[in-house]
């Protein structure tokens, strides 16, 4: 799975944060009954409500991860348009895109 440059270089000048911020992630998504592919989504549409682009990219590559298709994604980007705006769910639109992009074809 791809990790940019910046998250490696944290995980090791802060291995003992980032193992608490990891076992921090894992207890919330063992807390309820959501399962893996709709958490993705969830996430991916508040990484699309803090117009974080790294986010929304790490999300849509774990949604699919989870099993979500391309088409349930844009979904959710679709969803987002009332709630954020127009240019904030087309910048959403292009990262998903680039993602998608840099998935081997099938």
């Amino acid at each position: 799975m791809y990790l940019p440059n910046i998250y490696q270089k944290f995980t090791e000048k802060y291995p003992d944060v980032f193992k608490d911020y990891k076992q921090l992630g894992i207890s919330c998504r063992d807390a309820g009954p959501l399962d893996a592919k709709t958490q993705d989504l969830v996430k991916l549409g508040i990484a699309m409500g803090c117009n974080s682009r790294g986010g929304v990219m790490s999300h849509t590559r774990k949604a699919l991860a989870a099993g979500a298709a391309p088409e349930e994604i844009f979904h959710a980007i679709l969803l987002s348009l009332t709630t954020i705006g127009f240019p904030n769910m087309m910048a959403a639109m292009t990262w998903v895109n680039e993602v998608l992009e840099e998935q081997p074809q099938k």
